[in-house]
């Protein structure tokens, strides 16, 4: 059977048994999010089988799109590193376990302290800027060292169909612009004067990036690698890639796959593979989307101006980007009935709407569907990277239960709480401390 053919049986039988359970309670949880256990492995497994194995190679997968402990735990035991943005993430990195060999630490704005503390503890560093690396090198001074250390550059290869996203346009926030009149020769010298300085980072974007164009970035990585070692023999030791592949949200098929990305790969930068270079990804997406989706009780519908709306408790609390650029970032909805069935109404053109107090909080406008009623269920797929580990936290909304299914012989679905709902109390808390004097 084909994966996705699979993922999506999985998919409806932990609706089902969600319901039955009482996961999906209308008065208690009427939104909650889970996580299929099974497809985290199988999509490991793909990753790690796309490459090839004479190959050192690290997938260090991007906490931000998925930073919830027990998930990160998941991948790690399937094989995966972790790469960090911020001290919350390698917190949440190492919580899972994993040990700082196998952690990446990128961002354009580290400050002092988590610069030092990399260098101490000998996790993967990709230095943005050349005032940044002014910073280490003060560190390298005092006695830090430099074990796995290099620069991110911006190839400025382009931008894709979501400007938002492509990070190698002639002007973003991330890296060194190596267009720009004197900077190549400027960080070819910074690798001259720093023996230390061991590999080469990039990353081009994810989503609304073909493939080809991510290929031209990594490749101009590779080139200036050459550049670096044809004045200092095996100076540089690795590339890190980032990540690469998008999703297709328009349907469960995986397209394109991560073969896919090394075989474009293998054709633009063909010294990638030689084995003379270790590698790192930074996939992140592409692991965890299709292995997660939110599911909401219909709490009322209605009718305006001739169309039919369902008010859900899922919008822009737990799908902000969706909610807010919904051409950008399009999201499929999926009518269940009240048992958490697959619906057998009538289609019917209707807006899906979210509770958050904004008109625009719509996770799907004139969408042609099931007619929903009351007490059904909308269950939204390929939400399992950016989506329910990232809330918004508008009108003050409190964080849904996330929970990891299994589903075993005889169709039996286990449930494991990943992340307890929030409670009132909970929410309260995290909005701050009266001070004694406005008692």
């Amino acid at each position: 059977m084909p994966d996705h053919h699979a993922r999506r049986i999985r998919r409806d039988r932990a609706v089902h048994a969600a319901v039955a359970q009482g996961l999906l309670d209308s008065r208690r949880t009427p939104v909650a999010a889970f996580v299929d256990v099974a497809g985290i492995a199988r999509t490991a497994a793909e990753l790690l089988a796309a490459w090839p194995r004479e190959l050192d190679v690290l997938h260090a997968f991007a906490a931000k799109a998925n930073p919830l402990v027990p998930v990160l735990a998941l991948l790690l035991r399937h094989g995966l590193g972790c790469e960090v943005s911020s001290p919350g993430e390698l917190a949440q990195a190492r919580a899972a376990g994993f040990p700082a060999s196998r952690i990446v630490l990128d961002s354009p704005a580290k400050t002092q302290a988590e610069l030092a503390e990399a260098l101490r503890d000998g996790i993967a560093l990709n230095i943005d800027n050349f005032e940044e690396l002014e910073r280490v090198d003060r560190l390298v001074a005092d006695g830090a060292v430099a074990l796995r250390t290099g620069v991110r550059i911006n190839p400025q290869v382009g931008i894709g169909s979501i400007e938002a996203m492509s990070t190698a346009g002639r002007t973003t926030k991330f890296g060194v612009a190596m267009a720009d009149p004197g900077n190549r020769e400027r960080l070819l010298a910074a690798y001259a004067a720093r023996p230390w300085l061991r590999w080469v980072h990039v990353h081009v974007g994810s989503q609304g990036i073909p493939l080809e164009l991510n290929a031209a970035g990594v490749a101009e990585a590779v080139r200036f690698a050459q550049e670096v070692n044809a004045r200092r023999e095996g100076q540089i030791e690795g590339i890190d890639i980032g990540g690469g592949l998008p999703v297709d949200f328009s349907g469960d098929e995986d397209n394109p796959t991560f073969a896919d990305h090394v075989a474009v790969l293998r054709d633009a930068a063909p010294e990638l593979f030689s084995g003379e270079l270790k590698v790192v990804t930074e996939y992140g997406r592409s692991v965890m989307a299709r292995n997660g989706f939110i599911a909401s009780r219909v709490e009322y519908t209605k009718t305006s101006g001739g169309r039919a709306i369902a008010l859900t408790h899922a919008g822009a609390q737990v799908a902000a980007r969706t909610v807010f650029a919904p051409k950008s970032w399009p999201l499929r909805v999926l009518a269940y009935d009240r048992h958490g069935l697959a619906s057998t109404a009538e289609l019917e053109v209707q807006d899906v709407a979210g509770p958050c107090c904004f008109a625009g909080d719509l996770m799907a406008r004139e969408r042609k569907l099931p007619k929903l009623a009351t007490e059904d269920i909308v269950v939204v797929p390929d939400t399992g990277a950016y989506y329910f580990s990232s809330p918004f936290q508008y009108n003050s909304l409190p964080m849904p239960p996330v929970y990891g299914f299994e589903v075993s012989e005889g169709d039996v679905v286990r449930f494991h709480v990943l992340r307890a709902a929030e409670s009132i109390e909970e929410l309260v808390a995290r909005s701050g401390v009266l001070p004694a004097g406005l008692r």
